[in-house]
């Protein structure tokens, strides 16, 4: 006998015996279990119906040419227009399900074919822009001389969506089974009467209709009253920081104004944005950094820094976030130079840890060190959370005794060790007597230029007696 076969022989076994048709002689053939594909469908007959593919997404409209051009007293007819996009596909029907023969009275609920659902509808594609115009003159009458067309393209329509099928129906809804335990004419024989159902198959649902595409928008006038066009402009760089070390970047911008009433300056039944942009000057200026941090400035790797030059002439510098920098800018003779004092990891802003917790009474502190030994650059604030452990609750709970930001007076650095004073806070006496626990959370607040952070810690312990 086949392996394969055999290694099925209990699952074939059990059906037959479920269902009764196991014969006499042991074989295990019987009736309509002959392979294992019959008892993949004995449950649910026929065929489902195929679902519908769904529809292609329309192309989007082609966008408008952008033209430069010298204006004179010539006319000049531009159709700068976007195009519209494509409409989306409709979603396929979907398919008729195979209803097949219900089997009689077979020991167990089956199911109905269902119904194929229907395919979506495409995506209808997006409108093209119009393009852009920039026109050079010297006389500003003479764009009476221009009319242009950059008109928006439509979005394309959404694809409508296929429709669902209908699932098959049940050619008999419910039915019985009798099934007897037990020898026949013993005492224990009995028989009864179980119900199997047949549920109909479910409708395939419709597809959804494909959204519309949206439309693009008109072009842009710019005007330039010059007969030399405009050198291209660079507002904005970004680069590593180890980029900048003893190097002058030049940065350019073309200023412009913005007005309103496009159609105006041009030829009747020209058709634009309304808004449009009137140049007013170019702005340069060079950049420098000097680096005073006493860590190299290639220390600081592929930390990345965004320079860029404002309309006011003013050259912002913008460092990554994983780096806090203080320094102080000047400019003067179209040149920006920006002084770096300090330049900190942020990683190493939050690395405060308790270093000592002593005396008692009025000269009890918290000592706290920075371990990345930044504090001669970096502000610090402290405010804490001073409880101690209340007896009237049998030593079991801690009540809060003081929570509040610590005075400047009562904080004393010595480099990047912090003696907190916590003695000298409006704590009841009671509270601060040796033997007493106490719970205790400290928030530093750390500052450098824009930037802060906060980090708290926390300690837990027993006030002990001053040595």
């Amino acid at each position: 006998m086949h392996n394969g076969f055999r290694s099925k022989l209990p699952l074939l076994l059990t059906f037959c015996l479920f269902t009764g048709f196991l014969p006499a002689s042991g074989s295990v053939l019987c009736p309509a279990v002959a392979s294992d594909e019959y008892y993949k469908v004995a449950r649910n007959y026929g065929k489902d119906g195929r679902a519908g593919t769904d529809g292609r997404s329309g192309r989007d409209g082609r966008s408008g040419e952008n033209q430069n051009i010298f204006v004179n007293s010539s006319p000049v007819n531009l159709d700068l227009s976007g195009k519209d996009g494509e409409d989306g596909e409709d979603g396929e029907h979907g398919d008729q399900p195979d209803c097949g023969s219900q089997r009689e009275r077979v020991s167990h609920d089956i199911n109905a074919p269902d119904g194929g659902s229907g395919g979506n509808g495409g995506k209808g594609g997006d409108g093209g822009n119009g393009g852009s115009l920039i026109v050079y003159y010297t006389n500003l009458a003479d764009l009476r001389n221009i009319g242009v067309q950059a008109t928006a393209g439509e979005g394309g329509r959404g694809g409508r969506g296929g429709n669902g099928t209908e699932g098959c129906n049940c050619q008999r809804r419910s039915w019985k089974v009798k099934t007897c335990e037990g020898t026949p004419g013993s005492p224990d024989y009995k028989c009864t009467d179980k119900v199997y159902r047949c549920s109909n198959g479910s409708d395939g649902r419709d597809g959804s209709d494909g959204s519309d595409g949206s439309q693009g928008r008109f072009g842009n006038l710019s005007i330039v009253n010059s007969k030399e066009p405009l050198a291209s402009d660079t507002p904005t760089m970004k680069l590593a920081i180890s980029q900048l070390t003893n190097k002058q970047f030049n940065l350019s911008k073309n200023k412009w104004n913005l007005r309103k009433g496009a159609t105006s300056l041009l030829a009747p039944g020209s058709a634009i944005a309304d808004d449009y942009r009137e140049f007013e000057q170019r702005l340069e200026e060079a950049f420098q950094i000097v680096w005073q941090e006493k860590q190299p400035i290639t220390s600081f790797g592929n930390q990345a820094v965004t320079l860029n030059l404002t309309d006011n002439k003013q050259v912002e510098i913008t460092f990554a976030e994983e780096l806090w920098v203080d320094g102080n800018t000047k400019s003067e003779a179209n040149l920006t130079t920006f002084t770096v004092n300090y330049a900190i990891p942020k990683k190493d802003v939050t690395r405060l840890a308790v270093a000592e917790f002593a005396n008692a009474g009025q000269n009890l502190n918290l000592k706290i060190v920075d371990l990345a030994a930044k504090s001669d650059a970096i502000n610090t604030q402290f405010r804490v959370k001073f409880r101690a452990q209340d007896s009237l609750q049998g030593f079991s709970g801690y009540k809060t005794e003081y929570e509040g930001d610590i005075p400047n007076e009562l904080v004393t650095r010595d480099y990047n060790r912090f003696t907190l004073a916590l003695g000298k806070l409006k704590i009841p006496d009671e509270a601060l007597r040796p033997s007493v626990n106490v719970d205790i959370e400290v928030v530093a607040t750390r500052s450098l230029g824009i930037r802060s952070a906060k980090q708290t810690i926390s300690w837990q312990g027993t006030i002990r007696k001053p040595r």
